[in-house]
């Protein structure tokens, strides 16, 4: 195991400081955050047509960006519906992770592409109202997918981190009040469990020398999980998968992290869709840490995950389970 060399050359920016949170409040800091974030050697973005629009939701309006490929279509293009993450308390829809790579995936796939800027779990919101959002999105899309210039059974809804989850928690549910799912589900390093499995012996050695910064450890899930929920029952396992009732779902890619400590609750519930029946395509990309998505193309497993979500997008029919193999780089 290592980490990509572009990758381990920033970790001295941050490895003295103790957590996001502290850090992003301290002004001190911020010119080296910003370098840390910052790719000069990141190529163009692909060119695609946007526009945002306001949607109906069972909590008032919800923004959402549309993404359409500049071509011309000739006939409807495949759709996916993107979920950002963030912990369920910050992200939106400019954050590399959503705006970055749903530009690719579009490019990419000749897909239209709709990103969901669901409510955060701020100012005394908390679940449901974020996954309410999700699926409302999802709803929305299936619903003008006529006008969107989308073929209905070439659906795809995915997320990255507290996205993924969303995006699972919206199928499941989608699945139990609709009868539906889309052709397939994109989970890239997933949170799914209230309590996060504990990592392999093997992997927790390996991860232990990583700056705090870029760790997510049992603590900071029991906090993440407790804004959450605040207090808010789930007894379908919709805002945390790990504990759903899997049988039935569709076809589901998994892109992990090799350096994520998140890592143990995506194979677990990769593992628990293997166990269902559900067909699933595992992919570990190698020497990339939590939230790759956030970082250019132009980082070669960052393009080769990139690259497998495109081809999922693309080839995703509903009733056509396939998915391809498990396979690490």
């Amino acid at each position: 195991m290592a980490l990509h060399p572009s990758i381990s050359a920033r970790l001295s920016l941050i490895e003295d400081l103790p957590s996001w949170r502290e850090a992003l409040a301290d002004p001190a800091v911020q010119p080296r955050l910003q370098e840390y974030r910052t790719w000069k050697a990141a190529a163009a973005l692909p060119s695609v047509e946007t526009g945002d629009e306001s949607i109906p939701g069972p909590h008032g309006p919800i923004a959402v960006r549309v993404y359409r490929p500049p071509s011309a279509p000739q006939r409807p293009r495949p759709g996916l519906v993107w979920v950002h993450g963030g912990g369920w308390v910050f992200g939106d829809l400019d954050m590399h992770e959503a705006d970055w790579t749903v530009r690719e995936v579009c490019a990419r796939a000749g897909a239209v592409v709709v990103s969901v800027d669901y409510r955060l779990a701020v100012d005394g919101v908390t679940y449901p109202v974020p996954h309410d959002d999700v699926v409302a999105g999802v709803r929305w899309v299936r619903e003008n997918a006529a006008v969107l210039g989308i073929e209905p059974a070439r659906i795809t809804v995915g997320g990255a981190s507290a996205g993924a989850n969303l995006a699972a928690g919206a199928v499941l549910r989608l699945r139990d009040d609709d009868n539906w799912l889309p052709a397939t589900l994109v989970l890239a390093y997933a949170t799914m469990h209230s309590v996060s499995p504990l990592l392999a012996p093997a992997l927790a050695e390996a991860f232990a020398p990583l700056p705090r910064m870029v760790r997510i450890l049992p603590e900071d899930v029991a906090e993440m999980t407790a804004n959450y929920l605040g207090g808010t029952p789930d007894p379908h396992s919709y805002a945390f998968p790990a504990g759903a009732a899997l049988d039935g779902l569709c076809p589901t890619l998994v892109l992990d992290a090799e350096f994520d400590d998140l890592r143990a609750s995506s194979e677990a519930f990769a593992a628990a869709c293997v166990k269902s029946g559900v067909p699933v395509r595992h992919v570990t990309v190698p020497g990339v840490l939590h939230g790759f998505l956030n970082l250019p193309s132009s980082v070669e497993p960052v393009d080769h995950a990139l690259a497998v979500l495109a081809e999922t997008v693309t080839t995703a029919h509903a009733g056509e389970p396939a998915l391809g193999q498990g396979e690490r780089r």
